[in-house]
Formats: structure tokens, C-alpha cells, sequence
């Protein structure tokens, strides 16, 4: 059964479209009852501010030709809130569950919220939507994907074309490059930094300060399991404590832990742990430098 736009939601819509962007939404008396939005259905600003789903605090910047998929998969419809001093660029793709914090900016051709859907290390996603949520002063760049149940801190970076799947966490200040992949679960802390191009695999976890210079690959699977019966992957992902940095091109394989500031030079494949504090790089890499020890000038 519909139901009518709360009376607070009606407060924080206002004003009119103003040129290619909607400053609010539309006025009290041409605001229509919830409407009913199938599985996957497009709708435009205006219709998801009609309809309730939409809520745009004062001084947000939607364009006219952002798109909003309020329904999942399995036609559960989740509101989207944009809040003050937001925007959204044209032909951006926005899902149910999506909330914008202040200032926040989603640019040009990006998809946020998407409910992931498909076969995935012995489990089936049935395109679920969940709450997606953008920090205050956050930027994802154009090309970005942002899919289902992500949280990105305030004032963080997603370069263009970053993929972040299924409840990946970024911390607050961390910027990711373009070209980035980070897979389901990962955890990212604050004011990292992950240059172009890198792949972090499925529930990685980056503590605060971490950098990783570019095409840093990970991996979680000793075995290489993908759809057999008779065994399920044992995965166990890399683990970079705080201020740890990796160099460009590094290979850093499952179970590794990276100490606290460690540094591996670039081009290393990582095959064991990494000492805290100690300098290693090498195929296999190996400690050069260990904890505490200063470098010798050559």
C-alpha cells in the first residue's frame, strides 16, 4: 500500500530545477504518494523526489540526468539521501541505500550502490541491496564503481575507474588511485594511500598510513580452488600493519603479514612475514635491513 512523504522528509526537499541540476526537489503540493518501483527499474531525480525515496539537503547539486535503481534484485526499494552541498554528475548511476554526507561529490558516469550479484568462492549472491555510504567531502571520480554495503570515510579519494566490490571499508583521509581493485571485505584504515593500478583481494586489511606503490598484487588462496565440489578455498589474506609501504609491482602472497613501517622494495615477491620497522625486498624477498638498523652510506 503507498504511503505519503513524511512530513520531515517534505522539509528537507525544496526549490526547483535550476538549469542542468536540482537545488532540493520539488514543491509541497506536487509531491505524489510513494510509488511502486520494480526490480532494477530506473527512475529519474524527479520521480525518486516525487515518489519519497529521494531526500536533497540545502545547496546539493543533482543533474537532471543522474539516474537512480531504488529496487534491488529482489525488488526491495531502499531511499536515497544526498546531503547539503552534495554533487552528483550527469549520467551517474546511484542505487537504493546510497547516502551522501556533506560535500560529498560523485562524478560523471560513476555506479554507486550496486547489489553484487553472482557466483563468488562457493557463494551465491542474490543482488541484495545494503546500505552504501559516502563520508562528508568524499570524491569518487568519474568511472568509479562503488558496489553494496560499502563505507568510505570522510574526505577520502576513489580514482577513476576504481573498483570497490561488496563491504570494502576506506578510511578517513586515504586516497585510491585509478584503475584500483578491492575486493569483498576489505578493510582500508585512515590516510592510506594505493597508487594506480593495484588489486587487493578479497578481506585484505590495510592499517592507517599504509602506501602501496602501483600494480601491488595480493592473493588469498594457497590452492587456487574455483568451483570444486569436493573442496572449499582456505583463504588467507595479506595483512599490512600500520605505516607499512610497498613498493611498485610487488607480489605479496596469502597469509603475509607486512610489519608495522616496514618498507619492500619494489618488484619483491613476499613469501613470509615482514619484520616491523625492517627493510626486505627480493625474489624471494629476504630482510636486508633489520629493525633498528640504519642504512650505510655507500
Amino acid at each position: 500500500m503507498c504511503k505519503p512523504l513524511p512530513s520531515p522528509a517534505r522539509r528537507l526537499l525544496r526549490a526547483a530545477p535550476v538549469g542542468a541540476f536540482w537545488k532540493g526537489a520539488l514543491p509541497e503540493e506536487d509531491m505524489m504518494s510513494v510509488q511502486e518501483f520494480g526490480a532494477g527499474q530506473e527512475a529519474s531525480t524527479a520521480e525518486m523526489a516525487r515518489s519519497g525515496l529521494l531526500l536533497i539537503g540545502e545547496g546539493a547539486q543533482v543533474s537532471a540526468h543522474a539516474i537512480f535503481v531504488p529496487a534491488d534484485a529482489q525488488g526491495v526499494a531502499r531511499r536515497v539521501e544526498i546531503g547539503p552541498g552534495c554533487r552528483v554528475g550527469a549520467y551517474a548511476v546511484i542505487c537504493g541505500g546510497t547516502v551522501m554526507r556533506e560535500a560529498a561529490a560523485i562524478e560523471e558516469h560513476t555506479l554507486v550502490g550496486k547489489p553484487e550479484r553472482g557466483y563468488a568462492v562457493g557463494h551465491v549472491y542474490p543482488g541484495a541491496g545494503a546500505g552504501t555510504v559516502i563520508g562528508a567531502g568524499v570524491v569518487i571520480r568519474s568511472g568509479a564503481v562503488v558496489y553494496a554495503g560499502a563505507e568510505i570515510a570522510d574526505a577520502a579519494v576513489v580514482g577513476h575507474h576504481t573498483l570497490l566490490r561488496s563491504f570494502v571499508t576506506v578510511g578517513a583521509g586515504t586516497q585510491l588511485g585509478h584503475h584500483l581493485t578491492v575486493e569483498r571485505m576489505s578493510s582500508i584504515g585512515a590516510s592510506v594511500r594505493c597508487s594506480p593500478g593495484s588489486h587487493l583481494t578479497s578481506s585484505c586489511v590495510l592499517g592507517d598510513r599504509v602506501f602501496l606503490g602501483a600494480g601491488v598484487r595480493t592473493v588469498n588462496d594457497r590452492e587456487l580452488i574455483w568451483r570444486d565440489p569436493g573442496r572449499q578455498p582456505e583463504l588467507c589474506p595479506p595483512r599490512f600493519e600500520t605505516g607499512a609501504r610497498v613498493g611498485s609491482g610487488s607480489v605479496i602472497l596469502a597469509g603475509v603479514v607486512i610489519g608495522a613501517g616496514a618498507l619492500v622494495g619494489a618488484g619483491s615477491v613476499v613469501t613470509r612475514d615482514i619484520p616491523p620497522g625492517s627493510v626486505a625486498y627480493g625474489v624471494p624477498a629476504r630482510v636486508r635491513r633489520p629493525p633498528g638498523q640504519k642504512a650505510v652510506a655507500s
